[in-house]
């Protein structure tokens, strides 16, 4: 088996590029001093000369304005508090599951009720709840019983928390399925 000692390893963040002093494309430039005054629209060598004159970089951060806005600072620190930003808001930000609960046509009462408990957790958690009612033989000549076993399901959970249908109850393939999620 061979190893790969040199792959190629991609960014654990998403932190926006940004171009520095000479690879600034543009002739014109709006400069934002260290302080945040505006020093107004400048050609890039002049913008270059002040930035240099007060040993700081030239960043263009927002490259799609006309003429683009370029700020004189410290890259490195510049850099370092937006990947510390990006580290925050990754920390922060939550993926949301979509955690599935199979239901029967002949499902007791107990087992619906269980059934409910699982979903509560599931929301306590901040996930969505894909129900599922799969019909076997016979089962699907009797649609409208199925559809009662949902309904009673939404009721029991709506006993319990507020909820909207992110996809409304649908069939497909033999089985009855609905998407719903926490308020």
């Amino acid at each position: 088996m061979r190893i790969h000692r040199h792959r190629i390893r991609k960014a654990a963040l998403d932190v926006q590029q940004y171009r520095v002093n000479h690879r600034i494309k543009s002739d014109q430039v709006r400069v934002i001093d260290e302080d945040g005054t505006a020093l107004g629209v400048l050609t890039l060598p002049e913008a270059l000369k002040i930035a240099q004159a007060k040993e700081r970089d030239l960043v263009e951060v927002s490259p799609k304005a006309q003429p683009p806005v370029c700020k004189i600072l410290d890259y490195g620190q510049f850099k370092y508090q937006k990947e510390k930003e990006a580290k925050k808001q990754k920390a922060q930000s939550k993926v949301v599951e979509v955690k599935g609960i199979r239901l029967s046509v002949r499902i007791g009462d107990h087992d619906l009720e269980v059934r409910v408990n699982q979903a509560t957790k599931f929301f306590e958690e901040g996930d969505k709840v894909q129900v599922e009612l799969p019909l076997r033989g016979r089962e699907k000549a009797h649609k409208d019983v199925a559809q009662e076993v949902m309904e009673r399901f939404l009721v029991s959970i709506k006993t319990h928390y507020e909820i909207r249908i992110e996809q409304p109850l649908k069939f497909l393939n033999g089985r009855f399925t609905m998407t719903i999620a926490r308020v």
